[in-house]
């Protein structure tokens, strides 16, 4: 079964279409403003109550999330388990290895003499090192979305995917881990080494198969 990378972005077209026009957006608000700019007005929009959401928020993009979803599909379809997985897997490889190549400060090192007058959510642990770019966690959510776009095309969960997806990202921003480059960047990745990974792997003829349609709760209870 021969699957490539337009077959892909045909079933994820209101997702992906819906991320460009997002993207072109951010690229515009990087073009009229300074990455301290924008780092400081989404700072400077904070509330208790988003205190108390972020946190939680963030931690959707985490590798507990991931496990636990991963999990919850292993239960109905290897084949689905398998997808996102692997996607989470890569794509989290790959952000690691730009963060190496990259070795970009984190907001609390690159604002180090000005620190006094970020906002910081109490509680949350204040990474401070030199692999800020690109998010992690944003890798992981729109990676996460592009597979979930791909699996329920005619369900139509891609956009709320991604909505969620961008709310994880911001997360990152507000909770001052990381910078809008960095939140960026992890989408873009998230993205595309998703979409190039299931435009291969949908191609390998074993995944379409009846076993790996079925999940382990048939298996156990078949």
């Amino acid at each position: 079964m021969k699957i490539g990378i337009k077959e892909v972005l045909h079933r994820i077209r209101p997702f992906f279409i819906l991320y460009l026009v997002v993207l072109c957006a951010c690229l515009i608000l990087k073009l009229l403003y300074t990455r301290e700019q924008i780092f400081f007005a989404v700072n400077g929009w904070n509330s208790p109550w988003a205190d108390y959401i972020e946190p939680y928020m963030t931690d959707l993009g985490d590798g507990i999330a991931a496990v636990v979803l991963s999990l919850i599909f292993l239960l109905f379809s290897y084949r689905k388990f398998l997808l996102l997985a692997s996607s989470y897997i890569l794509t989290g490889l790959v952000a690691q290895a730009i963060k190496y190549v990259i070795d970009f400060p984190r907001p609390s090192i690159y604002f180090k003499a000005q620190w006094a007058q970020v906002h910081t959510v109490k509680g949350v642990y204040i990474l401070s090192s030199f692999n800020s770019f690109p998010s992690g966690h944003t890798t992981s959510a729109f990676s996460a979305a592009v597979v979930l776009a791909y699996l329920s095309a005619k369900k139509g969960w891609g956009v709320p995917a991604l909505l969620l997806a961008i709310l994880i990202g911001y997360s990152r921003m507000y909770l001052t881990e990381h910078f809008f480059e960095d939140v960026v960047a992890g989408s873009v990745t998230g993205v595309l080494v998703t979409i190039f990974w299931l435009s291969w792997i949908e191609s390998k003829q074993f995944i379409h198969s009846e076993k790996w349609r079925t999940g382990l709760l048939k298996t156990i209870f078949k």
